[in-house]
């Protein structure tokens, strides 16, 4: 009897588990930064994957109307978030991201230059945020900043680059 009781109690050990959050069935987030839209129209939209409850990876795609804006007038990148809370999913995060862009460069100089000023370059930043959910765990805010630096071509090497914004978000 006493072997009986103490193989159950050794083989329940595989069949019990403990967890401290439960588990989430809402992996993937669509967001649209609705800040940097009302500040300068630029259209952003999101993509977050979440891999755990305190990593995600995701996708940045933008357009704007504007060449010779901050960022240029098309960007799309991706970004690797650890969030530090006591939530899953939300809470104070940072990140690391990539992202190619396009643009025009604006040139002061009346006189035409043999140089085109279109260009495209690869930038990698670094940006902290904190990400707000409802109870349901299915609609999401954010509020992002972060600066990064151009890594190529030449004469765009010295050039920081800047991302931030607003972002609502819908988990499905």
């Amino acid at each position: 009897m006493k072997n009986l009781l103490f193989l159950i109690t050794l083989f329940s050990g595989y069949v019990v588990m403990g967890q401290a959050y439960p588990s989430f069935a809402n992996d993937n987030e669509i967001k649209f930064n609705i800040g940097l839209f009302l500040a300068t129209t630029t259209v952003e939209g999101s993509y977050e994957y979440y891999i755990s409850e305190d990593t995600s990876v995701g996708a940045t795609v933008y357009f704007d109307n504007d060449a010779e804006d901050f960022n240029g007038n098309f960007g799309i990148g991706a970004n690797f978030r650890a969030y530090f809370g006591y939530q899953p999913r939300s809470g104070f995060f940072a990140e690391a991201f990539g992202l190619y862009y396009t643009g025009e460069e604006d040139l002061d100089d009346p006189v035409p230059i043999l140089r085109a000023n279109d260009y495209s370059t690869v930038a990698l930043g670094l940006g902290l945020g904190n990400k707000w959910t409802t109870r349901s765990e299915k609609f999401t805010l954010e509020i992002f900043g972060g600066f990064g630096r151009n890594i190529n071509p030449e004469d765009f090497q010295d050039t920081f680059m800047y991302r931030g914004g607003l972002s609502i978000g819908f988990r499905c």
